[in-house]
C-alpha cells in the first residue's frame, strides 16, 4: 500500500506541519496502526478508508501520534484530503467520520482545502501553578478548552514572547488533558497574519507541534471575540511555521490552508 508525508498549511515543501496519510480498504487492528504511527514518527499519521455510498460520511477517518490515538486532528485531515484530490480519490467535498464527529474537507480551484470543523469551548480559568515557570514567560491569561480539545489556551503578552519560548516540556505535561496553546496578537498586522500560536504536547509524544488545526478551533473565536472580525489569519510555530485561515460559522470553524506532498512510497510491512 502506499504511504505519503504531506506538509500541511503551506504551499511549498519543508515547512507547515508534515503529516503521514495511509489509504485503506479497511482499518486493521489498532496494534499495527500504533506500529506505523510510530514508524513515520510525525505528530499525527492519518489512516482513511471509503465507506458505502449514500451515508453521512464518505471516508472514515482516524489519527494516531507516535504513541496515543487522538480524538481530532486538523493538519492530518488537511493533508488527507489533499491526498485523496490529487489522486482523484474525491473531488469537490469530502465528508469524513472521525472520534470527534463529521467533519468536511472542500477543495477550490486555486488548491487550498476548507475544513469544517466544531468551535471549542473557552472557559477562563486560574492558571496551573507553576504555569509561567514552566513556560518561561509572563502569562495574561488562562483558558481551558475541555471537553472540545482539551489544551490550555495561553496568552502571553506579545509575538516576542511566543516565538522566544523554551518550555519546561516535562512540566507542561501534567497541566492539560492534552496540551498547551500559547498565543499573542501579531505584532505587526500588515505581515499578513493577525495573532501567533505555538503547540506543546509532550504527554503525546508530541514536544511541539509545527501547524496544529485543531488548535485554531479555539483560537479563532478567542481571537475574533478580541479583534472584532470572524475572518482573521494565524501564524504557527517555531522553526517551521504555516499560516492557517479562519471563519466563524454559526457554531462551526473554517480552517483554510494548503498542502504540498513531499515524499510517497510502499508500505511494506
Amino acid at each position: 500500500m502506499r504511504i505519503r508525508i504531506v506538509d500541511a498549511f503551506t504551499d511549498r515543501p519543508f515547512s507547515g506541519n508534515p503529516a503521514g496519510v495511509v489509504l485503506l480498504d479497511a482499518f486493521p487492528d489498532d496494534q499495527w496502526l500504533q506500529k506505523v504511527a510510530a514508524e513515520v514518527n510525525l505528530s499525527e499519521t492519518a489512516f482513511a478508508h471509503p465507506l458505502p455510498p449514500g451515508g453521512e460520511a464518505d471516508w472514515a477517518l482516524r489519527w494516531l501520534t507516535p504513541v496515543a490515538e487522538v480524538d481530532m486532528c486538523g493538519h492530518a485531515t488537511l493533508a488527507t484530503a489533499h491526498v485523496l484530490h490529487t489522486t482523484a480519490r474525491a473531488t469537490g467535498t469530502v465528508r469524513f467520520t472521525a472520534r470527534c464527529g463529521i467533519l468536511s474537507a472542500t477543495a477550490a480551484e486555486d488548491g487550498s482545502i476548507t475544513l469544517d470543523f466544531p468551535t471549542s469551548t473557552l472557559d477562563p480559568v486560574p492558571a496551573p501553578d507553576g504555569l509561567a515557570e514552566a513556560l518561561g514567560s509572563a502569562v495574561l491569561g488562562v483558558h481551558d478548552t475541555a471537553p472540545h480539545i482539551g489544551d490550555l489556551l495561553v496568552e502571553l503578552p506579545d509575538e516576542r514572547s511566543v516565538r522566544c519560548l523554551a518550555p519546561d516540556l516535562a512540566a507542561l505535561a501534567s497541566m492539560s488533558e492534552r496540551g498547551v496553546i500559547a498565543t499573542a496578537a501579531a505584532e505587526n498586522p500588515e505581515r499578513g497574519y493577525d495573532f501567533v500560536s505555538r503547540c506543546f504536547f509532550p504527554a503525546l509524544g508530541i514536544d511541539e507541534d509545527p501547524v496544529t488545526g485543531s488548535a485554531h478551533t479555539a483560537l479563532a473565536p478567542f481571537w475574533s471575540a478580541r479583534l472584532g472580525r470572524d475572518r482573521l489569519t494565524g501564524l504557527q510555530g517555531g522553526a517551521r511555521t504555516g499560516l492557517v485561515r479562519t471563519a466563524l460559522s454559526g457554531g462551526r470553524t473554517l480552517l483554510t490552508g494548503n498542502a504540498v506532498t513531499v515524499i510517497e512510497g510502499d508500505l511494506l510491512a
